[in-house]
């Protein structure tokens, strides 16, 4: 089976233009373009606030409709936070936090994750791998010493995706990987 790039996927912030503003002051500024079409690191950063401790945070752009913080489950302990495991967008019911940015503060009541590991892919990438959104697949990656398979990976499929696996940095972790590896959809 052909094999598809796993990538490390940081701690982050998505904002809302709004906070973006209020946080910033300006509009966010590239960095670094990202695989993922149109999705941007900025040289912005902010301070995310928990009961224990502070992290800084890249923002990504662009800006989107509503707050997310993406944390690893060792990141939230250290914050004294709870981040539920879940997928981008699926943010109701999760905890929320203090951001602090060079111009302002703000309040979140929501929007604290930990990133459910993920395949962005077309639907030509489905097709090809035989998958459809939403499935649930494995992912084997070979490293030097630390080989894991990844359990519970779900498949998001949209032909404004570029086909890439992300995982977290506790993830990456586990397996060795440093910044990227390859990887082999198991079904």
């Amino acid at each position: 089976m052909e094999k598809i790039l796993v990538e490390v996927s940081a701690r982050h912030i998505h904002l809302t233009e709004d906070q973006i503003q209020t946080l910033c002051g300006h509009e966010l500024t590239v960095k670094k373009e990202l695989s993922q079409p149109g999705q941007f690191v900025s040289n912005e950063k902010i301070k995310v606030v928990g009961p224990k401790n502070e992290l800084a945070c890249s923002i990504l752009g662009p800006a989107r409709k509503s707050a997310q913080v993406e944390i690893t489950l060792t990141e939230a302990r250290q914050l004294g936070l709870e981040a539920m495991i879940r997928e981008s967008g699926d943010t109701a019911g999760t905890s929320g936090c203090k951001l602090v940015g060079p111009c302002g503060e703000i309040e979140i009541t929501e929007g604290v994750i930990a990133a459910k590991r993920h395949i962005h892919m077309t639907k030509a990438d489905a097709a090809k791998y035989g998958v459809e959104n939403g499935q649930i697949v494995g992912v084997k990656v070979e490293t030097d010493g630390r080989s894991l398979t990844f359990g519970d990976t779900v498949v998001r499929v949209s032909d404004s995706y570029a086909l890439a696996m992300h995982i977290d940095t506790d993830e990456s972790n586990a397996a060795g990987i440093k910044g990227s590896a390859m990887g082999e959809i198991i079904k």
